[in-house]
C-alpha cells in the first residue's frame, strides 16, 4: 500500500522511477528499493522517514478481525560525481547469491545477485535486480555510498547538535504516521498532527499536505 502510495505521488509529480530491489514473500512486499530522480525529490522525500502504522480490518483474516501493522521508510540522497565517498576493498565484504521472490522476473538461476557489507558500520547494500552480477555489483555499489554518505552526516550532525541519530528513533512505537481505517477513517502525522478525514486519498498519494507541514515546522 505504502509502495502504491509512493507511486503514485512520484508520478503526480512527473518524477523518474526505477525500481532497484525488490524482496518477495508469499505474505506480500517484505521490501523494496526505489531510485527517485526529479527537481527537489530527497527534499520532498526524506520528510517521510520513520515508521508508519495502518490499522484496517485485513481482507487476509477470515474472521473480518481488526488488525494493526507496520512499515518503515527511509531516504536516502544520491550521490553525484561531486561526492566522494571512498571505500577501500578491505572495508567491504561482498557475497554472491541466486535472486529470490515469488517468481518471474525476480529469481534467477544463478549467483548474480550481490549483497555488499561494509564491515566498520555494519551497513547493508544490495541488488539482484539487474541480470549481470556486474551491473548487481555496480547498483549495489553506489547504494552502498549514498548509505554511507547518510550515515556520516547523521553522526556529524549529532555531534554537532548533541542529540540522537535521528534514524534511532525509527522503531516500533515510534510511528510518524497512522491510516486508520477502521473502526474510523482518519489519517494523522504525529509529529506536526496534520489530520485528513480521507484516507483512500492520501493512500492514493495525496501526502502534498502532510510534507508540507512538516517542512513548515521544521525550517
Amino acid at each position: 500500500m505504502l509502495l502504491r502510495l509512493y507511486l503514485r505521488w512520484c508520478e503526480d509529480k512527473k518524477f523518474t522511477v526505477k525500481e532497484l530491489d525488490i524482496y518477495l514473500t508469499e505474505q506480500g512486499i517484505k521490501m523494496v528499493l526505489l531510485e527517485v530522480l526529479g527537481d527537489y525529490a530527497y527534499g520532498y522525500l526524506r520528510t517521510e522517514t520513520g515508521v508508519h502504522r495502518l490499522v484496517r480490518l485485513s481482507p487476509f483474516d477470515s474472521s473480518n478481525r481488526r488488525h494493526t501493522t507496520f512499515a518503515s521508510v527511509h531516504a536516502y540522497p544520491v550521490l553525484d560525481d561531486t561526492i566522494n565517498i571512498d571505500i577501500r576493498p578491505d572495508d567491504i565484504r561482498v557475497d554472491t547469491y541466486r535472486s529470490s521472490g515469488a517468481g518471474g522476473q525476480h529469481v534467477n538461476k544463478t549467483d548474480s545477485a550481490v549483497r555488499i557489507t561494509h564491515l566498520k558500520t555494519g551497513i547493508v547494500a544490495q541488488c539482484q535486480n539487474e541480470r549481470s552480477q556486474i551491473k548487481n555489483k555496480q547498483v549495489a555499489m553506489n547504494i552502498l555510498k549514498s548509505r554511507l554518505y547518510d550515515h556520516y552526516e547523521r553522526e556529524k550532525k549529532s555531534r554537532i547538535e548533541k542529540e540522537s541519530e535521528k534514524k534511532a528513533d525509527i522503531a516500533w512505537g515510534h510511528q510518524i504516521r497512522s491510516y486508520v481505517l477502521h473502526p474510523y477513517n482518519l489519517v494523522k502525522d504525529h509529529r506536526t498532527n496534520k489530520e485528513s478525514n480521507d484516507p483512500q486519498k492520501v493512500l492514493d498519494g495525496g501526502i502534498d499536505d502532510f510534507i508540507e507541514a512538516y517542512l513548515e515546522k521544521n525550517i
